[in-house]
């Protein structure tokens, strides 16, 4: 018997939960880095049918690059790479992001759309690889992230479909409504607070925080929707059902990701 939408949305992310849980809490650091890494190759890979290249040589010449870059990357993260100047220039362009949403439908040239991709996913590599390894609660920061990201688009999905009146961004993405933001953001907030209470941090600044946090997520969001709609596509990809595509599951994350890093360390989080 087939699966409704919700019934598919539901079961996919108890199955990543199920995977990213153990990968990130209980196994060696390296078993998350790999799993970031290739979530990251995905996504790219779906990037690059936002070019319009429909051939294989291509598409894998640009993960190759990408592969490239997360290796370079990571093996100047302890030496010479400055990840909070990093995250600060990424929340410069999801600021720059908001700004074309706001102007689409705009046509996006397949070579800006590319250097976009680069600027989408790197960033995100590096605050989220930096989390893992560097801060002091590493494993709970980068879980709390995730948590906050997905406790947003779950508030919004299920405020949008019960309260959803007002459009959010309808040449960008139809679906999304006004009411749906608030409910995402009230979820992202409370997630936030229960993480502080769990790492011993105060819920008040981390009640601002998932606010935050879950904003920037819907623009991280609204950004790959623009993305897909400048391409003629509906989803990324299919890999996981009711879900769409890698991107369509992390394109909140790569704009989260910097924001909390720089946030949660000037609150003090990522040496306590």
């Amino acid at each position: 018997m087939a699966l409704d939408p919700l019934s598919q949305r539901i079961l996919t992310a108890g199955a990543l939960f199920a995977v990213l849980l153990p990968a990130f809490l209980l196994l060696p650091k390296a078993f998350g880095l790999a799993l970031i890494g290739l979530f990251v190759l995905g996504a790219a890979w779906e990037w690059s049918g936002f070019l319009g290249l429909v051939a294989m040589a291509p598409r894998l010449a640009g993960v190759a690059l990408v592969a490239l870059l997360l290796v370079a990357t990571r093996a100047l993260m302890s030496t010479t790479l400055p990840v909070t100047l990093i995250a600060a220039c990424a929340m410069l362009w999801w600021l720059a992001a908001f700004a074309l949403i706001l102007r689409f439908p705009v046509s996006i040239r397949p070579a800006v759309a590319a250097v976009c991709g680069l600027l989408v996913l790197i960033p995100a590599w590096i605050c989220l690889v930096a989390l893992l390894y560097t801060a002091v609660n590493g494993r709970m920061l980068l879980l709390l992230v995730l948590a906050i990201v997905w406790a947003a688009d779950i508030g919004a999905y299920f405020a949008g479909r019960r309260l959803g009146r007002v459009k959010l961004a309808p040449r960008v993405s139809p679906g999304k409504t006004w009411e749906g933001v608030l409910g995402g953001l009230a979820c992202a907030s409370v997630a936030a607070v229960a993480g502080a209470v769990v790492l011993g941090h105060p819920p008040g600044p981390a009640a601002a925080l998932g606010l935050s946090v879950g904003a920037i997520s819907i623009v991280g969001d609204l950004t790959v929707s623009m993305f897909k709609r400048n391409a003629g596509l509906k989803d990324s990809g299919n890999l996981f059902p009711g879900h769409g595509g890698i991107l369509d599951r992390i394109d909140s994350v790569t704009a989260a990701a910097p924001l909390f890093l720089l946030e949660a360390g000037w609150l003090g989080w990522l040496g306590a």
